[in-house]
């Protein structure tokens, strides 16, 4: 009977991992399909980047009581896993808390109490986010990006979190060995007598029950995180090393762009002369972003790693004053497009066959587009250095360079800089006449 428990385990695993394997993949798939673009640089710089955000929160505790929280979660869930290693090993040999006896009661009793009051905190925290996203209603969670399943993807990674840390504590309370040694059990022993009118056989039918549903629903939830705004677990490290270094504010210039510009004011340049070698593999085939594909790769990673908390669209002006733009709604569209894109590609062996959509228009309208001020507050505010200026900007470009689609005051604007020499639509030798008032 042990022999079959200890197959099924295995085969449990090797589905859980190799499907979150697979998973990983298609993700790595759909990044690539973005630009190529050079983050190699300053790698001190980026390594610090990430172990500041990603691995210390610095940006989360901005707002100190939901960051002090999320560091809680963050430290138990990450902790506490440390535990699954153990639970594999006896998972696959039979054993039964394996590394008790080789680390000794002491050191055994400290790690697990340790995971004991890291779990209750954990289960108090979460059942506060509840509470902070269903009864408090806090403004920036009841959006219209977040109706449907995003509002239940929210829930769902909370109940996850619940049942995964009770559980834990419910096997330790139903160990009757671990229990009567008294030492890592803070938190277990507590709850340990609301089963003390069971048999010596049911607490432990209960305490494997538990065991096989903590390490079945982790497999379960490790593969879900695919699926879910959760992906940050993971992205959140390679987002911060990759993230934009420029100051905010800095945007990139195309450089056939500025070339045209350099000649257009060069009296000298001949505008008949054959290009130099090369020059012509600087123009781009399309002027900025109309579809996903026209991002680059770290775009869309910026896409994946969104954990739909909202701060950016709390802190955007635009949205502030009613505006279509929501940063987090660019940011989720922006995933929810390359995900089709990727599904259109699996649906057709692997090459993409054109289904008549794209980003712009389907997924974002320019009304959202031109509502930015491009003041970087979203970039600023954001906890893990995700960047929805970046993809607003560059599909603006394409709206200016390629539709020729600019609001209409801008292109008064635009005449009234060529015609006038300034934005507003007065003569040039009218321009100093405020001095005179």
């Amino acid at each position: 009977m042990d022999y079959l428990s200890n197959l099924f385990f295995a085969l449990a695993l090797i589905v859980g991992i190799g499907f979150f394997v697979v998973n990983v993949r298609k993700l790595v798939r759909n990044i690539k399909l973005g630009k190529d673009v050079d983050r190699s640089d300053n790698k001190a710089e980026r390594w610090k980047n990430m172990a500041r955000i990603a691995l210390g929160q610095s940006k989360m505790v901005s707002r100190p009581f939901a960051g002090f929280l999320h560091i809680i979660v963050y430290l138990g869930f990450v902790i506490i896993n440390i535990e699954v290693l153990e639970i594999i090993i006896d998972g696959l040999f039979g054993t039964h808390r394996v590394f008790q006896p080789i680390l000794g009661n002491a050191i055994y009793g400290f790690l697990i109490g340790t995971f004991e009051i890291l779990a209750l905190l954990v289960l108090i925290t979460v059942i506060i986010f509840w509470l902070r996203r269903n009864i408090a209603q806090l403004k920036r969670f009841m959006s219209k990006e977040m109706k449907g399943w995003p509002k239940n993807d929210g829930n769902l990674i909370l109940y996850f979190e619940i049942v995964l840390m009770s559980l834990f504590i419910i096997m330790n309370a139903t160990d009757h060995t671990f229990q009567e040694a008294g030492v890592g059990n803070p938190i277990s022993q507590f709850v340990a007598p609301w089963f003390s009118g069971y048999s010596l056989e049911t607490l432990a039918t209960i305490e494997h029950t538990a065991w096989w549903i903590h390490i079945l629903g982790i497999l379960i939830f490790l593969n879900y995180l695919y699926y879910s705004k959760h992906l940050h677990i993971l992205l959140a490290f390679p987002n911060t090393y990759f993230a934009n270094l420029n100051p905010k504010g800095q945007f990139n210039n195309l450089a056939s762009v500025t070339n045209e510009v350099k000649m257009m004011m060069d009296p000298d340049a001949d505008p008949y002369a054959m290009p130099p070698e090369g020059a012509e593999d600087e123009v781009p085939e399309k002027f900025g972003a109309s579809d996903v594909t026209d991002l680059n790769w770290v775009q869309l990673l910026n896409a994946y790693t969104c954990t739909e908390c909202g701060r950016c669209t709390s802190s955007c002006p635009a949205n502030m004053t009613g505006k279509e733009l929501s940063p987090r709604a660019i940011m989720m569209k922006t995933r929810d497009r390359l995900e089709e894109v990727g599904k259109n590609i699996d649906e057709n062996g692997g090459k993409f066959k054109d289904d008549g959509k794209q980003l712009l228009n389907d997924y974002i309208t320019p009304e959202e587009l031109w509502a930015c001020t491009s003041c970087n507050a979203c970039v600023e505010e954001c906890p893990i250095d995700i960047d929805p200026l970046s993809i607003i900007m560059d599909m603006r470009r394409y709206l200016v360079m390629e539709q020729s689609a600019a609001p209409q005051e801008l292109n008064m604007m635009m005449t009234n800089i060529e015609n006038n020499g300034a934005p507003w639509q007065y003569n040039q030798q009218d321009r100093l006449n405020w001095k005179d008032e």
